[in-house]
């Protein structure tokens, strides 16, 4: 089996769409992050100044000591929500990646088995056995393979599933404090 010009010429097109892709989606997170850093920076001066006015208002201690204590749940759940929102994009965007690479992977190791079976064809007499090992090998190699990525898909699940758990509760800890206050 000899590689042609035209099919490295497709390779290296295929290797530049896929970098391309990847950079799209890389540019498009990074974008979601920066709209979202500006709106929370915009909305943070905008609470800092009304609650600026707000203190230099206070008539006396008690009124400024309320104002700072009312302060800290709607913090905290703005905190929450910001958390929650990076790790929206974070795994949208992980997801994309993941989809691309999974795509990419599957059809280098279909060309990966493609030219082994070429290879088994083309097997001189008397190396099946030997032909037979390398194929099985191959097969609890990918056996594997799949196996781990199970395992890891498994984790990022529970993982996912966990800061979800945390965030809710951080955000129940946030509305308990807001009432007592």
């Amino acid at each position: 089996m000899f590689i042609t010009a035209d099919q490295i010429t497709a390779s290296n097109q295929a290797a530049f769409d896929t970098t391309q892709s990847l950079a799209t989606k890389s540019f498009a997170g990074l974008e979601k992050l920066v709209e979202l850093n500006m709106a929370a920076a915009k909305a943070l001066m905008t609470e800092s100044f009304s609650h600026a006015q707000a203190a230099l208002a206070a008539k006396d201690l008690q009124q400024a000591i309320a104002l700072q204590t009312g302060l800290a749940a709607p913090m905290a759940e703005k905190s929450v929500a910001y958390s929650r929102h990076v790790y929206g994009i974070a795994v949208e965007t992980g997801a994309e990646f993941t989809k691309a690479l999974e795509g990419k992977a599957a059809e280098a190791q279909k060309a990966f088995n493609q030219v082994v079976e070429n290879v088994a064809k083309n097997a001189p007499a008397g190396t099946e056995s030997a032909v037979a090992v390398f194929k099985s090998a191959l097969a609890s190699s990918q056996t594997a393979i799949d196996s781990a990525q199970s395992s890891a898909k498994k984790a990022l699940a529970v993982a996912e599933s966990n800061i979800a758990a945390v965030t809710e509760q951080a955000l129940s800890a946030a509305a308990a404090v807001a009432q007592k206050a």
